[in-house]
Parts: C-alpha cells; structure tokens; sequence
C-alpha cells in the first residue's frame, strides 16, 4: 500500500490537501455531501482545482471498530478505471487531524 496524498480535517464536514501520483500533483478538498438521500450515496465529495469533481468518499467501519473513509477517485490520467483508496491516520503523525490517504490496488 503506498500514501498518495495527505489531508487535513478542517472540521467534520471539510478536509483540505494534497493528492500526489507520478502524473499528479494538485490540491483536493473533501467535502461532506450534502445532497446525500441514501445510504449508497457518498458522505463526501472530493473536488480538485476549480471546483471539479474527482472522487467521493464513504465512512466505515474496521474490524478493529475504527472509522476509516473509503474514497473512490477518477481523473483521466488513471485512464477507464478509478482508483480506490483509504483515508486513514498517517503513521508517524502526532497530529490526530492529519489523514494518509493509502492506494489499494484492485482489480
């Protein structure tokens, strides 16, 4: 699993930072969803540069009974296929609002 990217939760509705690939390297914005009418629908929205929608996120549960967001994210460099990761604690962070988020890789 590699960290491509860190954000900072603002408050419990916006996380600010940073997503970094080989062919990116932009500022992002996760924000809570408002729109949200079902339990499929995402909690968050993640917007790019402009406002652009590249991702969304949904709150979970780990076996450990940890809360984790699952975050989906789609951008024309990844070509046909989304990239899937997890925002989660950064190691070696003391600070407890600053978030990795870890690429896992799917098929």
């Amino acid at each position: 699993m590699a960290s491509i990217g860190y954000l900072t939760k603002q408050d419990d509705k916006t996380y600010t930072g940073v997503l970094t690939t080989l062919s990116i390297n932009t500022k992002i914005r996760m924000v809570a969803n408002g729109d949200k009418k079902t339990p499929k629908h995402p909690d968050f929205r993640i917007l790019g540069p402009n406002n652009q929608e590249v991702g969304a996120g949904w709150k979970k549960i780990s076996l450990e009974d940890k809360e984790y967001i699952r975050v989906s994210l789609e951008s024309p460099e990844f070509g046909p296929r989304r990239l899937y990761a997890n925002l989660g604690r950064a190691a070696g962070q003391d600070d407890p609002d600053t978030f990795a988020i870890i690429w896992n890789a799917e098929d």
